[in-house]
């Protein structure tokens, strides 16, 4: 349910997918006043126009399949102030989605870092996105 509403996002906001080692890493970042009171409570999500979510997807990139894995990761403003991005896996059948809040100040620009392990493979999904307050 969560994945099909992140799809259907305004193309501004659209879905980015990075390939990394044997993952494909599907990324993207929402502000929470898009998910109705709701689906915001089934989620613990707190719904504020400074508070986004960060979401996170591994896919094995042979086989398409939902990857258990270890996310964590930071964000860094333009000032150098981090945040700790603080990940919480959720299921829905197939799918496994790797979610963290975010607060943010309107046309702040975050560069993440998130480290991605399973075993002894780690890999690194690194981007930049400007916040608005909508």
């Amino acid at each position: 349910m969560l994945l099909s509403l992140l799809f259907t996002v305004p193309a501004a906001l659209a879905e980015q997918k990075q390939t990394l080692g044997k993952w494909d890493v599907h990324y993207i970042v929402v502000n929470t006043t898009f998910f109705t009171p709701e689906t915001a409570q089934n989620y613990g999500i707190v719904r504020s126009k400074y508070n986004a979510l960060v979401n996170i997807s591994v896919l094995d990139s042979t086989t398409g399949e939902a990857q258990v894995v270890s996310v964590k990761g930071q964000a860094r403003n333009l000032l150098g102030n981090s945040k700790t991005l603080n990940f919480k896996r959720v299921k829905e059948g197939e799918a496994i989605y790797y979610l963290a809040p975010l607060s943010f100040n309107d046309r702040e620009t975050f560069r993440f870092n998130v480290d991605i392990q399973r075993g002894n493979e780690v890999q690194t999904l690194k981007f930049q996105q400007e916040m608005f307050v909508e």
